[in-house]
């Protein structure tokens, strides 16, 4: 490694270890149990949550895995972990001494300590973090911070830290999302309407200041922008909501399941929110809400993936 001294740890959400119930209690207990994600009194929230949700859910979330697991193990673990060798592999082409890159993951192994571990390890006492998150959110970048600071509260010397907490107006990414799209139109033809679908979060939350919804619609206008669409071939919706409580909307299952009456045939669906495919995207969106648009007569439905081709 030479001097090198800087490291770079990507981090990303995680993924269960299996498609099996027990697994996926596991992954459950650590994901709902964080109080960014789930912002209740603890007491009430703790007795729903053991008493009803990990008791219930596991065995229907472990169905949905199924349908997308892969043989190399869940798609997120698996493309992050490609994602984290060609970052390492493209450092490795522009600087020498190439920084090292570890990938944490906030829920799940490998994780964001054991990560940390590695850089040290390896020498570096300066580490860059990238969560894959583009707009920023209390409940994903806000937590893995938490992550960060709790593993580094035993470290002896803590490392110079650059924490990155969002790129959602990045010129290059926004680039490179329209890029892909270009791609697809030249190749396939274009839709009649564009669905850019981010991860819902409630109401509540962007109230009490997230700046998440802002962050996603400066997404899409940018995106819309560098596409040129026009105002009426473009909808921005959230989707994955849980819960009754009021989510942000409108809601992507609903806006696919009217735009066929509206006379929509032909709709591309992109997830700007994801820097890489997972549960989220690959069976509610491509899946799910394929058959919605489908059965209510839509014609032609395409999921355009997340950027890690």
């Amino acid at each position: 490694m030479g001097d090198a001294t800087t490291g770079v740890l990507l981090t990303n959400l995680g993924s269960p270890a299996a498609p099996t119930a027990a697994a996926l209690r596991r992954y459950l207990k650590e994901f709902l149990g964080d109080r960014r994600v789930v912002e209740l009194p603890r007491l009430p929230w703790w007795l729903l949550l053991h008493g009803i949700i990990l008791n219930v859910r596991p065995p229907r979330s472990a169905k949905l895995y199924r349908r997308i697991w892969t043989p190399e193990g869940a798609p997120l673990l698996a493309i992050s972990q490609r994602q984290r060798t060609a970052l390492e592999r493209l450092l490795a082409e522009r600087l020498d001494p190439p920084p090292p890159v570890a990938l944490g993951m906030r829920y799940g192994e490998p994780s964001i300590a054991r990560a940390l571990a590695a850089l040290r390890d390896a020498g570096c006492n300066r580490i860059l973090v990238l969560p894959l998150y583009p707009q920023y959110f209390a409940g994903t970048t806000g937590s893995t911070f938490d992550a960060l600071a709790a593993a580094l509260v035993r470290w002896r010397r803590v490392p110079a830290l650059r924490f990155v907490d969002g790129y959602h107006d990045d010129p290059g990414y926004i680039e490179a999302l329209a890029a892909s799209l270009r791609e697809l139109w030249e190749r396939e033809g274009e839709p009649e309407r564009v669905l850019f679908s981010f991860h819902g979060i409630p109401v509540r939350y962007a109230r009490a200041g997230d700046p998440y919804p802002e962050q996603c619609q400066r997404t899409a206008n940018l995106l819309a922008a560098a596409l040129g669409l026009p105002y009426e071939r473009w909808l921005l919706a959230y989707q994955s909501r849980f819960g009754r409580e009021p989510w942000l909307e409108p809601f992507t299952d609903v806006t696919l399941r009217e735009w066929p009456a509206a006379g929509v045939r032909q709709v591309d669906v992109v997830c700007p929110g994801f820097a890489a495919d997972c549960l989220e995207t690959l069976e509610e969106i491509a899946i799910q809400n394929r058959e919605f648009f489908l059965a209510a007569g839509g014609e032609r439905f395409r999921y355009v993936p997340a950027l890690h081709e």
